[in-house]
This record gives C-alpha cells, structure tokens and sequence, in this order.
C-alpha cells in the first residue's frame, strides 16, 4: 500500500499538460493514451516539445498535425506497415518543427540519466555516425579512466519531461498503476516531474501486495494522476486486451497525406469522442 494518488475525468487529467511542456510518450506498441491525445488536441495544446521513447507513430502524427508540437526529438515517426507518418514528414519538409535526432539507446540513456538523478549519461554506439554533427548539446570527451591512450566516448545530456504520459492496464484504489514487462514505462515514469497515466480499469486491492504483479507495477509515489479510459489506447493494438483498428488505421494514412485530409479525419475523430 502506497499514497494515495489523484484520480480525475480524462479532461481534467489531460488540463494537467500546460503548454510548451516537455512531454515523453511511449511507442505504439508500448502503451500510448490514445484517448488523452485526443483530449490534448480538443483543448488546444501549443508549444510541445515532445520525446517519443524512443519512437512514436500515430500519436506523434496527430499531435503535430493538429499544431501542438514545436519541438520533437526522437529516432523515428512512422505509421508502420501503414506507411510513413504523413503530418510528421510534411512539418519536416516545411521546416514547422524543430528536430532533435536521436537513436534509441540515445533516448532511454537520457532518461535513465534523469532517472537516476545525474546530468548525463555515457555512451558508445553512437560515436563515428553523423549524428553527433546536427546534436550540438551532445559532447564528446576522452575516457577519463582509460589507462593510455585515445578512447573517446559520448556523453548525453538527461532527458527530463515535464510530463510522462502512457496508457495502462490497470490501476488500483491506491494509485499504483500495473505496467507489467514493458519497463521502459517505469524509466518515464521515474525520470519524469509528473506522470499521467490512463487505464483499462481501476480495481480493487494493492497490486504491491500480489507478488505477480508487485515487479511490474509503479507505485503510487510516481503517479501524478490516473483517469479510467476503457480502449484507451485506440485505435492502436493495447497487450492482448485488443488488437489494432486496420481500417481505422488505414483511413487516417490515405486521409492525412493532405491537409484538408487531415482535418476531416480530426473533426470526425474528435465527433466521436463526443458521442
């Protein structure tokens, strides 16, 4: 049993997220709250500068599409087996965002960096790419324990969000929230200021008391605030709860290659939401 954790409406928990916030979101397979993007998009957000651990697809798209990213830093957008992500690759090509490439050891190194309360956070496999040029906060420097010799290595500053957002399947009455294996959302949630999570559901009992779940479960202390969203990661696939909406899927890539495409998929999507 932990603190007791806030939980609130889908509203009031997307209010949380004020402009110009440093947001970290997980990749489509991880656990994206779908249905705070929304709620996001709905109240206008602007000034985002948003990090995708370490990628992101449909999540991404959306945001950008509907103006409420300035800043992005991840090693890739896509929609997958749906093709490019169609708003992320037209902002590039105009110049609307700023882009701050990374890989994904990069991402989750600067998190962990974050997490564990130090400035940066050494690195090797990124050395030698032409990466380094377009990253002028990321620094090379000589081992300082190597006994001889030359033995550069790359070190990465902490990535700390203002806000880590993510979808769950569950939490219980005490604010713990159940990730199980996919502790990258654990990582977020630790190195991040303030965590908001959506469910499947809120249940009963201390997930920290059941030793099945206690390994993968964030307690309390880490969570900001939790709103119930059931099917809150559509029209993306969520654990084996539910699989992807293809046509869904497909109608947004066919209808977002162009603007006004991509306004009639927003209106009609957030239409739904209100019904």
């Amino acid at each position: 049993m932990t603190g007791n954790a806030p939980f609130s409406s889908l509203e009031e928990l997307a209010a949380q997220v004020p402009d110009g916030a440093k947001l970290a979101v997980p990749r489509d397979i991880t656990g994206p709250a779908m249905a705070a993007t929304r709620a996001l998009i709905r109240r206008g957000l602007r000034g985002l500068h948003l990090v995708c651990v370490p990628t992101s697809g449909l999540q991404a798209d959306l945001l950008i599409g509907a103006g409420c990213v300035a800043t992005l830093e991840t090693s890739a957008v896509t929609l997958g087996e749906f093709g490019p992500a169609p708003r992320f690759a037209a902002a590039v090509k105009a110049g609307a965002i700023a882009i701050l490439d990374a890989t994904c050891p990069a991402i989750h190194a600067g998190l962990q960096a974050a997490e564990k309360g130090i400035p940066f956070m050494p690195l090797r496999g990124v050395l030698g790419s032409d990466l380094i040029a377009h990253r002028p906060d990321w620094r090379v420097m000589q081992n300082p324990f190597a006994e001889a010799g030359d033995d550069p290595i790359l070190v990465l500053p902490a990535i700390r969000p203002d806000v880590a957002l993510f979808h769950a399947p569950r939490a219980d009455r005490f604010g713990n929230v159940w990730i199980g294996p996919r502790r990258e959302l654990m990582t977020m949630a630790h190195a991040a200021k303030e965590t908001l999570v959506t469910v499947e559901e809120i249940v009963d009992g201390d997930l920290l008391a059941e030793d099945e779940a206690a390994a993968g479960t964030i307690p309390a202390l880490y969570i900001s605030a939790i709103a119930e969203a059931r099917s809150g990661a559509w029209p993306l696939a969520f654990h084996d709860a539910y699989g992807a909406d293809a046509v869904e899927l497909a109608d947004y890539a066919r209808l977002a290659r162009t603007e006004p495409g991509f306004a009639q998929y927003l209106a009609r999507l957030l239409e739904l939401d209100g019904e």
